[in-house]
């Protein structure tokens, strides 16, 4: 089985962007199945999403909106959602790399 986690960094400030929502779900058919959520932590990361994911397509939404009106910032993506396939067998470590106006992720260790 796999396990899944992410962490988030604020690009614009170069520290970890802490208090993020995180959610991931699952594809199962023509819907999605909510697997688990949490925040970021002091560190930017959400470390237990999933400890023995399964075989299949994935997505991690972020609440990106919600901690940049908190910091006095304003962005075009309130939300980012990262759609990605998981073979049931490594780790998947998605980090977010996020600035006001863009972001970027890819496949971490």
């Amino acid at each position: 089985m796999s396990t899944i986690t992410t962490h988030v960094l604020d690009a614009v400030l170069g520290k970890p962007a802490v208090g993020i929502s995180v959610r991931l779900d699952r594809r199962d058919g023509d819907a999605w199945t909510a697997v688990d959520a949490g925040a970021t932590d002091a560190d930017g990361r959400c470390r237990h999403l999933a400890q023995d994911a399964q075989f299949g397509i994935y997505r991690l939404t972020f609440d990106t909106g919600a901690y940049l009106r908190h910091a006095g910032r304003s962005t075009i993506y309130p939300e980012i959602t990262v759609v990605f396939h998981c073979d049931g067998e490594a780790h998947y470590h998605l980090p977010l790399l996020l600035s006001d106006n863009s972001y970027t992720t890819y496949r971490g260790s």
